[in-house]
């Protein structure tokens, strides 16, 4: 399948899942012995922390991370320490997480790993950039929408979303959750020159001035926006949120006397609004652009939940396939081999 050589098109791709459980570790793997098969060298590294031995939530076995030998991975102090297998040190940061500095190095054996990354998506653009100097190709980005982070996979060329059961034990309802969340990651994209302007505003709420082309700040945040900044929202067109877009703010915008607003967002995972919401503001006429959006791969399915959910794999891809305008994969159905033997890695 074209799946594997349509990665190797980017120099970065990110690995999120709609909701916990929905196979993102399980995608992440397969990517791994997948490129390690075809010989690229490439690095992984994670937003906050993954691999860990058990579901936090569930307690129930989680997939582990695998590395081999020469790759070449990003993760905290802490975690580093307690890896499986012998690694040379690249680099350490200057910069600390709450694990401690973060680590690059090569693995010198194979073994499972946890990983736990960039805290904020700057430094995470950075270590991506930074790995050039190690002959990387191609870094894979372990990162979950639902991870409460200031980084965001979005800042990434590329991504592969996955979703299944443990979104929504209901075929319908689950296929519906991944549309709506396809969508906001579809979203358009303003042009370089509104990019470059608005990329250095910070944690404010800003709106253009069309008498003079300038931004100008309302407020600090969509959480502090008082009655006379609502006031001014009134007669607003274009209006730019560098933070966290809430539900409440698109209703705020959607009762507006004037429509046909344009609102501006970092990325998509910056917006937490309800499918309800959000096509209330498109039908009134508004508008809601990015900074920032990757290319949406692929989305693999996991027909199984942690409640013991299990809905039909071959169903649930062929059904989102026609809803989808992505192509569609069961990792576990498309290499059956990885998943009912013990994995070892190639000896490329």
């Amino acid at each position: 399948m074209p799946f594997i050589q349509n990665i190797l098109k980017y120099n970065s791709i990110s690995i999120v899942g709609t909701a916990k459980n929905t196979g993102k570790t399980t995608c992440l793997n397969y990517v791994i012995k997948r490129l390690k098969e075809e010989n690229v060298n490439f690095a992984v590294t994670s937003i906050g922390v993954d691999g860990e031995e058990r579901d936090v939530l569930y307690q129930t076995p989680k997939p582990r991370i695998t590395l081999c030998k020469n790759m070449i991975f990003i993760t905290s102090e802490e975690d580093y320490a307690n890896k499986e297998f012998p690694a040379d040190i690249l680099d350490v940061s200057k910069r600390t997480t709450p694990l401690g500095k973060l680590i690059t190095a090569r693995a010198n054996g194979n073994g499972n790993v946890v990983l736990s990354g960039p805290s904020d998506s700057k430094w995470l653009s950075e270590v991506i950039s930074g790995m050039e100097k190690y002959g990387v190709r191609l870094t894979l980005v372990d990162g979950a929408l639902s991870r409460m982070s200031l980084a965001s996979p979005a800042i990434t060329d590329a991504m592969i979303l996955c979703t299944g059961a443990a979104c929504s034990a209901q075929l319908r309802e689950l296929i519906q959750k991944t549309k709506f969340r396809c969508q906001l990651i579809e979203l358009e994209k303003v042009e370089n020159k509104i990019q470059e302007q608005l990329m250095p505003l910070e944690n404010d709420l800003w709106q253009l001035n069309n008498k003079t082309n300038q931004w100008e700040k309302i407020c600090n945040s969509v959480f502090t926006l008082e009655k006379e900044s609502k006031n001014k929202l009134e007669n607003l067109k274009t209006v730019y949120v560098s933070g966290a877009v809430t539900n409440n703010f698109i209703k705020i915008l959607s009762t507006k006397k004037s429509q046909n607003t344009q609102l501006i967002i970092r990325d998509f995972t910056k917006l937490f609004v309800e499918p309800a919401t959000f096509q209330k503001f498109v039908r009134r006429g508004g508008s809601i652009k990015v900074l920032q959006k990757p290319k949406l791969l692929a989305v693999c399915t996991n027909p199984v939940s942690p409640e013991g959910i299990r809905l039909n794999p071959t169903v649930l891809k062929e059904e989102m396939q026609v809803v989808l305008q992505v192509p569609v994969y069961d990792i576990k159905m498309v290499d059956s081999f990885l998943f009912t033997s013990e994995y070892t890695c190639p000896n490329k």
